[in-house]
């Protein structure tokens, strides 16, 4: 089976029932660069592993340093027989390409709830911004109570969030995280929306004065990245 290259994930794709999020730091932009190019090398040389895989995505940290992997998967016995027979041939390939690279963590989610594009916006995502919240311990109907929060304050938000584009929530198998995967125009956008003076996203507002104070939230990180690279059966 061939593989198909794009830039960015369907992230709303039917059939999905785990999605694999994980970093690799890689150490220098010239890294990330190389590391992309191996990668797609890897994946573009062999046959798509059958039926489990629906994609697998890579974007580039705004860090210079990282690198942030989605994939998607059937279910978890699929990514666990990739895992078997078909991961370590494609990183012993990477690893000889750009010696060094550290494998930083690996959480597998369930999209729970999504923001999607308004009905015609054909906009490329230029940017994805990964929000990734930790709770203080499992709890899957803490998880979605947060989401449903976060939906109710952008609903109340005074910020025209005109570069925004879709928000997709996952929540964690192991109920202790959220993630946010926001596609944005591009990162001035974002940062833009973040610093609009007085009424950028996250204002003082009662609604996310609830997000931000949630019973049992022990932290998050923002973090933007570049679409790099995102590879299907083809």
């Amino acid at each position: 089976m061939s593989v198909r290259v794009g830039t960015v994930p369907e992230i709303t794709r039917p059939g999905v029932g785990v999605v694999k999020v994980s970093t690799w730091r890689v150490g220098t932009p010239r890294r990330q660069r190389a590391t992309v190019d191996a990668i797609e090398k890897a994946w573009r040389s062999r046959d798509w592993p059958d039926g489990g895989l629906l994609s697998y995505s890579v974007m580039v940290g705004e860090d210079g340093q990282t690198l942030l992997h989605y994939s998607q998967w059937r279910d978890e016995a699929a990514y666990e027989d990739f895992f078997r027979t078909g991961r370590d041939t494609r990183n012993a390939e990477i690893d000889a390409a750009v010696p060094g690279i550290e494998r930083v963590g690996l959480n597998s989610y369930e999209l729970y709830r999504s923001g999607e594009p308004a009905e015609g916006d054909t906009r490329v995502p230029g940017c994805v911004v990964i929000v990734d919240v930790e709770f203080d311990g499992p709890d899957p109907a803490r998880q979605r109570a947060w989401t449903d929060a976060v939906f109710a304050a952008l609903d109340s938000d005074p910020y025209e969030q005109s570069a925004g584009i879709a928000a997709y929530f996952h929540t964690s198998v192991d109920g202790t995280r959220v993630l946010n995967y926001a596609e944005w125009e591009n990162a001035e956008g974002h940062i833009a929306a973040l610093s609009a003076p007085g009424k950028g996203i996250g204002s003082s507002t009662e609604q996310w004065e609830k997000v931000q104070n949630f019973p049992g939230l022990a932290g998050s990180t923002v973090n933007r990245y570049t679409p790099a690279l995102s590879l299907s059966a083809g």
